[in-house]
């Protein structure tokens, strides 16, 4: 896994001069467009479960759940009552503290996302209100295509951030505990009266009772290698639905 030293000259902003790209580097002159560039290549397949960057990943995963719910909530909520009172002068500033809003969500899941996913996603270019005053800068921010684009984030990744935190946990634990299996096998029948782990235990209508353990070497083995199977496939999972978010996090919230 190779690491490429990125250099910017703020935490996550561009200050548009002529000369200079969003990193801080010189490009000749040329003033290039800011663009997203990942900041870490990805693991190969055969470690990635027993790298940072995978469990990076997870960690994504997981901590954006929240922050979608909060920023679902938000937008949906202002834009209601933003919509609502449009007709009178309420709804202007509402739906501008809106897009405000967003982008302050934005520029968090920026942040995460270049943290957790290894990716840098330049900022948009700030809102500049075409005539002073507060009604000058509501309406500036009324207008903000990248303050809209962010709410649109905010709305339509929600659904996407729980499948994404269901599925991994739920791969990620059914792996490591199907993989391990041989270590706590003795658990079963030193502590409870099942020879291993009962998988099927079922009656039939004449009283007759059926029940399935793994309990021979060989189930052992095979639940062990199932399992292995299953950590190696979690992280190229776990990649697939974060690469959504690469995606959602360069068409919506960059420049």
């Amino acid at each position: 896994m190779s690491t490429h030293t990125m250099y910017r000259t703020e935490d996550d902003a561009y200050d548009g001069r002529p000369g200079y790209d969003a990193y801080g580097g010189d490009d000749g002159g040329q003033g290039r467009r800011a663009v997203a560039r990942r900041t870490e290549d990805p693991p190969y397949a055969w470690r990635a479960p027993f790298t940072s960057y995978f469990y990076r990943e997870v960690g994504f995963t997981l901590t954006g759940l929240p922050v979608a719910l909060a920023g679902f909530a938000v937008s949906v909520a202002m834009f209601s009552i933003g919509l609502g009172t449009f007709v009178t002068v309420l709804g202007v500033p509402v739906l501008a503290a809106l897009t405000t809003t967003a982008r302050g969500f934005g520029r968090l899941e920026r942040s995460r996302v270049r943290g957790l996913l290894a990716l840098d996603v330049p900022a948009p270019a700030p809102v500049k209100p075409a005539r002073p005053g507060f009604w000058g800068a509501a309406v500036a921010r009324l207008a903000d295509a990248a303050g809209w684009k962010a709410v649109v984030h905010q709305v339509v990744m929600f659904p996407w951030a729980i499948l994404s935190a269901v599925m991994s946990v739920t791969f990620l634990c059914i792996g490591w505990s199907l993989a391990l299996y041989p270590v706590y096998h003795w658990v079963f029948p030193r502590y409870t009266d099942w020879p291993g782990y009962r998988i099927v235990n079922f009656v039939e209508d004449d009283g007759s009772q059926y029940a399935y353990y793994i309990q021979s070497p060989l189930q052992i083995a095979a639940v062990c290698l199932l399992g292995m199977l299953f950590v190696f496939l979690t992280p190229q999972l776990v990649r697939g639905l974060t690469n959504v978010n690469r995606l959602a996090a360069r068409g919506l919230l960059g420049r």
